[in-house]
């Protein structure tokens, strides 16, 4: 790969817009890093180079998987069809598929991309090419290939010579699954150089590229993001009680003393260098989450409890509760280490009493039954953090209860994982909450943060 000097700025010049648009926040001075760094890396190993430039451009955790699909478009391996001829190559699925269990047997890093570009180039181009409809899909094309289905044959191919094979059977198996998960990142990646080829490479990283966990939408968001988001807790966690902390400690300086600042002053002719402030020592805040966990909503609500949870040192007390249809307090299933992410939603419904009826949110039933059986738990130091969607399914949204709440709290913030254009249509009642307590739009991990850094009390 070799690019003048200046096409080569340019390119790298889009290549970090292309990166801030997903989140990336790099800045001018990371620019000119990564600058130094090509100048110094060249791009003649493109490994090399993808390190250099990732080590200048990406500063948390969670990104790198947008920084190497990025990374594949505006430096891409290589231009246009790959050099190996079609005709030199297998002419069919079953040829292919051949070749390809061979390579993963043998862990050919070289031979599995040129397999991945025939494979895209054989099985993945659909419409005509010219056309504003044609182009390259690899999900048509790893179904009709199906790499995942030769685990057995490459298993053999990799045993053969091996007398003793127990100790081996899951270490190969798993190394297999990993080198076919790469090969069909090979293949995704191919699609999206020849797509870009085609419609703009600006274009393509604006809409083919999954954004990074931290903003994907809870109500939508895979299991395999939401396990990302679940592993993010504990690192975030830590920023966040950092943020607090110092929070903390600026609000605790209080109003400037006067006789004591005028004391300090005798040693430096009455001029007051050095001013003495009125120590203030406010206690601790109170957290209580109430936790709507019906649906799609529950995502975001497991994380948001585990998330605030980690933060527990931060607070004099934290008391948890969830309903659907019911409320029932469940502090003691979420405390210490002993919550388990990826159980937790499903703990909460099978030993939490949150369901009655018929499953479905019901926020009159579960708004009164916190106020009959637990409205003793807030009280003036409290701040109340409401989570769910406030969609009613047609019943009453119970503002009364609503209204209780709100005048015994400090705070009450109620945190909406729906768009808010989304509000108060169909059966949601959230523009009538919204009148009596603040309501907040929290549909990615990264609004999450940044409201939690904001909205909790020092």
């Amino acid at each position: 790969m070799t690019e003048g000097t200046a096409g080569l700025a340019e390119r790298l010049t889009a290549f970090v817009r292309a990166l801030r648009a997903h989140g990336i926040q790099a800045g001018s001075s990371e620019t000119v890093d990564a600058a130094a760094a090509l100048e110094v890396l060249g791009l003649e190993d493109r490994t090399l180079a993808r390190e250099g430039l990732a080590a200048a451009l990406v500063r948390r955790g969670g990104q790198r998987a947008v920084f190497d699909a990025t990374f594949d478009l505006y430096f891409p391996l290589g231009v246009g069809v790959p050099e190996r001829a079609r005709e030199d190559g297998p002419a069919d699925v079953a040829g292919l598929r051949d070749e390809l269990a061979a390579a993963l047997a043998q862990g050919d890093a070289a031979a599995l991309e040129q397999l991945a570009g025939l494979s895209v180039d054989l099985l993945g181009q659909y419409g005509e090419m010219s056309g504003p409809g044609g182009g390259w899909s690899a999900h048509q094309t790893l179904d009709r290939l199906q790499p995942q289905t030769l685990l057995v044959r490459v298993l053999a191919a990799m045993r053969a010579g091996i007398v003793d094979e127990s100790f081996t059977d899951r270490l190969d198996r798993d190394e297999i699954r990993r080198r076919i998960d790469g090969f069909r990142a090979l293949v995704r990646t191919e699609a999206r150089r020849r797509v870009s080829e085609v419609r703009g490479r600006e274009r393509v990283a604006r809409h083919a590229i999954a954004p990074a966990a931290d903003r994907v939408d809870f109500l939508i968001a895979s299991r395999s993001q939401l396990a990302e988001l679940r592993r993010a807790v504990q690192p975030l966690s830590r920023k966040l009680a950092t943020r607090l902390a110092a929070r903390r400690r600026r609000h605790a300086r209080g109003q400037i003393d006067l006789r004591r600042t005028l004391r300090r002053s005798l040693s430096t002719g009455g001029v007051p260098l050095r001013p003495a402030y009125r120590r203030r020592h406010p206690g601790r805040p109170e957290i209580v989450l109430l936790c709507d966990l019906s649906g799609s909503v529950a995502g975001f609500a497991n994380f948001t409890m585990l998330l605030v949870q980690a933060l527990r040192d931060q607070f004099s007390k934290i008391r948890v509760f969830a309903f659907v249809d019911s409320t029932d307090e469940v502090t003691h299933l979420i405390t210490g280490g002993a919550a388990d992410p990826e159980e937790l939603g499903a703990r909460i419904l099978s030993e939490a009493e949150v369901t009655r009826w018929d499953g479905h949110s019901d926020y009159r039933n579960a708004l009164q039954g916190f106020v009959d059986r637990y409205l003793d738990a807030i009280g003036p130091r409290t701040s109340l953090l409401i989570l769910g969607d406030a969609r009613t399914n047609g019943g009453d949204p119970n503002l009364a209860a609503v209204r209780r709440i709100r005048d015994r709290a400090r705070h009450v913030h109620w945190l909406n994982p729906e768009r808010r254009d989304l509000w108060s249509t169909g059966d949601s009642a959230a523009r009538a909450y919204a009148e009596l307590v603040e309501m907040h739009e929290c549909r990615t991990a990264q609004q999450l943060s940044t409201l939690v850094a904001r909205l909790l009390p020092v």
